[in-house]
């Protein structure tokens, strides 16, 4: 369990604008310089273990995340829920369910990452005393989603966020907006996809926690020394992420597949990459078989190889899938993640 001291002023302010900026998803130096990075956290087991190269691959509900235009290729309603265990204790669970309509199709999501509860400690000198007291931190961000399929090769989406991020009574909130393409070109059915994520408002931790008394002439007898102050904290940008994508069928034959996939990122808050991964299914897709490498060309790289598989069956009308994957980490644990999909 982790915990938190009663600290001088100075020495709070700055744990509690570090415990809201640099959250789990920070991987690289530059990682930090934005807020609310667990926004970069990828989501469905599928997309990790191909080595999060998804941004022309996106075909199920996990493209609210990597390519909001993925989604007016869906001709099912469907339904997605993640769970993964996430770095220092976090866990991240994912929950999105969409449905086409005559106009396009819909869908709405919710990523959350929470920590288990946290002791908050009080320092004495150069002694720490538990108090009892418990608090909890979390992040939130609640997505609304539209994709439309413009001719028989291009399709356009668009998502809305509200982003939430809670530390114990204090907490930012802003709003986010991603815009993705995807286009089916006549090169072999070689596809082609291309978005932005999180561009939007600024964030700004805010609450209870920020109201601290104030003493304007300290060491001075005779004076007030609790004067209600309250702490301003600076603005910070959401994590923005410019990702374009290559996804292709190499080869299709007698119930066996194989996909390849690449994505070029270029984040705000970390230094340029390239994903790649491939797939491969067997007897009809019924099993898939999954593999991936991450942040290739990144000096500074903290994330590597990405496995995994799947299974796909149908009962009437209903289709059922089942995903692993395994995300290997330079400094931490690796991440276990499983998803479970409806289609229906």
């Amino acid at each position: 369990m982790l915990s938190l001291s009663l600290l001088p002023r100075a020495a709070r302010r700055t744990a509690l604008v570090l415990a809201l900026g640099l959250s789990a998803g920070a991987a690289s130096a530059q990682s930090g310089t934005a807020a609310s990075e667990f926004l970069n956290i990828p989501v469905g087991a599928r997309a990790t273990a191909m080595g999060g190269a998804f941004g022309a691959t996106a075909s199920d509900g996990s493209a609210l995340y990597w390519n909001p235009a993925g989604l007016a290729g869906l001709s099912d309603a469907t339904a997605t829920f993640e769970y993964a265990q996430w770095y220092v204790g976090a866990d991240v669970n994912f929950v999105s369910v969409s449905s086409p309509t005559p106009l396009g199709t819909v869908a709405l999501g919710v990523t959350a990452l929470t920590y288990d509860d946290m002791d908050v400690i009080r320092e004495t000198g150069n002694a720490q005393q538990p108090t009892g007291e418990t608090f909890s931190a979390g992040s939130y961000a609640v997505s609304l989603a539209y994709a439309r399929q413009l001719t028989d090769r291009f399709a356009m989406g668009g998502t809305v966020k509200v982003v939430r991020e809670q530390i114990a009574q204090s907490g930012a909130t802003g709003v986010a907006f991603d815009i993705g393409t995807l286009f089916v070109t006549p090169f072999q059915g070689v596809r082609l996809g291309a978005s932005i994520a999180n561009f939007g408002t600024k964030m700004q931790i805010d609450g209870a926690e920020l109201n601290i008394p104030f003493d304007p002439l300290p060491g001075q007898s005779g004076n007030n020394n609790t004067i209600p102050g309250r702490i301003v904290t600076d603005e910070f940008d959401l994590p923005i992420t410019m990702r374009v994508g290559l996804a292709t069928e190499v080869y299709q034959q007698a119930g066996t597949r194989v996909t390849l996939a690449v994505d070029a990122l270029s984040p705000s808050a970390a230094a340029q990459h390239v994903n790649a991964g491939a797939e491969v299914g067997l007897l009809g897709d019924l099993v898939q078989l999954r593999g991936g490498v991450q942040e290739l060309f990144m000096e500074e790289s903290t994330r590597s190889f990405t496995a995994g598989a799947g299974l796909r069956y149908g009962f009437g009308r209903l289709d059922l899938s089942a995903d692993y994957a395994y995300e290997a980490a330079e400094y931490f644990d690796g991440v276990h993640r499983l998803s479970v999909g409806l289609r229906f």
